[in-house]
């Protein structure tokens, strides 16, 4: 850790994904940071030293930072506060427009307790255009001593992966703030060591080889609140597309991974978000693109191709499904066990994880479901207690007298299976690979029926179709 040119007090409002790891990063950047969260629970988490969620490196890099970090559910620290960030949840309304109560609640706490220094107020929420606006306006009204010359509003969107939050937010590819140029010139004061990249690296992740600096992208309110939007709603498309393009390669004959491998070495394209699968979900994907689709709804403005993402998507679930009842012909007393509930590895989120609807429409068509996930069973147990599904104890139990076994999440503890030993255990030995995980040689021939996306199953794999039942 470098210490900050100037170091800042700043003021951080809400505890999930966002908001704790941009606590740590100022914190380890040399300013003073306050954690506050509405949910008591939560605080008291986190002033014991646990961290409510799972991130790799996170834990370890809240621990580092402690003496520069403060947990409550008091706003009183927004009083001395010189920067103020907003890093609450944007759930997605009925009718698909990003829902801001959690938002405005923020905002409004924040305006009772304004001081009279200059202070910056940071959207780091995901938040339709115009917000940045809408939360000035608020400030105005409910502050009692409002200064439109001293309490300014930026966006500054964040773009962090779950699994990787901590390396996308010390070496991001471009840091982006919209507002009133002196509101900026305080978030370049703030960011200076990200900026130049002159802090000492955390153990848990070093700097990559040939980093330099991120790019600075200046620009205002809206145009930043909408890069944010953009730019998820292109990588859904991306994802959304490989996926089309892979259903037809199933019935032509070619292989998506060997399609995309070609096309991505085509500088323009690019390799990443081209994997065919089960699928994106998550917080972010579904939610943004959505909330552009309804951005253009308020304007008499349709958007056909963000619109074929979302379908395309949600599509490619029941695409894994039909591909298990090809094999099983009926789903009616059969065991099917996932391997996966969040929805990526490296993280226990399970917002818009496929997993979910999976054990949904495998349960309506009669099957016994069995699900495993190295890390996020039991945030499940609590948030998908509507779902009738067995938590498996290990892998052991999700193999044991399987009809079939879906592999959601691409986890490396999937990646690395003891078939040997877990195959012969199943009832039927039939893997849907929905993440096209088994593909590296392995020192034997696999004896299974392997279903992949947009591709025959691995030359080095045996297809099966009756296996003796081991009790």
């Amino acid at each position: 850790m470098t210490l900050a040119a100037q170091a800042m007090n700043v003021t951080v409002i809400g505890t999930g994904y966002v908001g704790l790891g941009t606590a740590g990063l100022l914190a380890h950047l040399g300013h003073q940071v306050t954690g506050i969260d509405i949910a008591p629970d939560k605080i008291a988490q986190l002033q014991r030293g646990e961290v409510p969620i799972h991130e790799p490196g996170l834990s370890d890099l809240l621990a580092e930072n402690a003496e520069r970090l403060s947990w409550t559910s008091d706003y009183s620290s927004v009083k001395e506060a010189d920067v103020i960030f907003i890093c609450v949840g944007t759930p997605p309304g009925p009718d698909g427009a990003p829902d801001l109560r959690y938002v405005i609640s923020a905002a409004s706490s924040i305006a009772h307790q304004l001081g009279e220094q200059c202070q910056v107020i940071v959207n780091k929420s995901t938040v339709p255009i115009g917000t940045g606006d809408y939360v000035e306006r608020l400030l105005e009204e409910l502050a009692p001593n409002f200064s439109a010359a001293q309490h300014l509003v930026v966006s500054n969107p964040e773009f962090l992966r779950e699994g990787t939050a901590l390396h996308d937010s010390l070496y991001p590819d471009r840091i982006v703030l919209g507002g009133a140029a002196k509101a900026l010139e305080t978030m370049i004061q703030l960011y200076a060591p990200l900026l130049e990249q002159n802090f000492t690296p955390p153990a848990s992740t070093p700097r990559p080889e040939g980093y330099t600096r991120p790019a600075t992208v200046k620009t205002t309110l809206q145009s930043a609140e909408m890069i944010k939007y953009a730019a998820n709603a292109f990588l859904a498309l991306k994802i959304s597309f490989a996926n089309e393009i892979a259903g037809l390669c199933e019935r032509v004959g070619a292989d998506i991974e060997e399609v995309t491998t070609g096309i991505g070495l085509d500088e323009r394209i690019g390799h990443r978000f081209l994997q065919a699968g089960l699928g994106w979900g998550g917080s972010c994907f579904g939610k943004d693109t959505q909330g552009l689709i309804s951005a253009g709804r308020e304007h008499n403005y349709a958007m056909p191709i963000l619109q074929a993402a979302i379908d395309i998507n949600y599509r490619q679930r029941q695409v894994i499904v039909e591909k298990l009842l090809r094999q099983l012909k009926t789903l009616k007393g059969k065991r099917v066990s996932l391997l996966g509930m969040a929805f990526k590895p490296n993280t226990d989120d399970l917002r818009d994880a496929p997993a979910h609807d999976l054990i949904e429409r495998l349960h309506r068509l009669g099957a016994h479901v069995t699900a495993h996930d190295p890390v996020a069973m039991p945030r499940a147990e609590h948030e998908w207690s509507h779902l009738s599904y067995t938590p498996a104890r290990d892998l052991d139990h999700a193999f044991a007298r399987a009809d079939a076994v879906i592999i959601v999440t691409e986890w490396d503890d999937y990646q690395h299976l003891d078939w040997n030993k877990l195959l012969p255990t199943m009832r039927r030995r039939l893997i849907i690979d929905a993440r096209n995980t088994i593909r590296q040689p392995l020192d034997h021939m696999l004896q299974a029926t392997v279903k992949q996306v947009g591709r025959s199953a691995p030359i080095f794999i045996q297809s099966v179709q009756t296996v003796s039942i081991v009790k």
